[in-house]
This record gives C-alpha cells, sequence and structure tokens, in this order.
C-alpha cells in the first residue's frame, strides 16, 4: 500500500490594531480601516462618552 500525503492544517496568524472612534464619525472610520483589511473585533468605551476604542484584527499573509 501506497502511503497517504497527509497535509498538517495551515495555522492563520493575525495582527491586532486598537484606535479611537468618535462617535460622531463612526462609520467613516470603520469603512476605511475595513478597506485596509481589517476586521472589527469589538467597541469598548473610551475615556470619555464622546470617545470609544475599537479592537481590529487582520490575517497576516505568509510570504
Amino acid at each position: 500500500m501506497g502511503e497517504e500525503s497527509v497535509q498538517s492544517p495551515v495555522m492563520k496568524k493575525f495582527e491586532y490594531f486598537t484606535a479611537p472612534l468618535l462617535v460622531h464619525s463612526t462609520k467613516e472610520i470603520l469603512d476605511n480601516f475595513g478597506q485596509d483589511g481589517w476586521e472589527l473585533v469589538q467597541i469598548v468605551p473610551g475615556m470619555n462618552p464622546e470617545n470609544l476604542v475599537a479592537y481590529f484584527k487582520r490575517e497576516i499573509e505568509d510570504k
């Protein structure tokens, strides 16, 4: 019997980024990051009610 070739699964790698969000321009800011390949992970409150902090991730391409 021939030996079957078993490929191990490729583990994805990510980089992360945090950015402040202003509540009056949230959509525009998120759209800009999305165009650069960043995926929104979470939004949390910032230092005051007018600010939020967004956490993004994007896959690192193996070179």
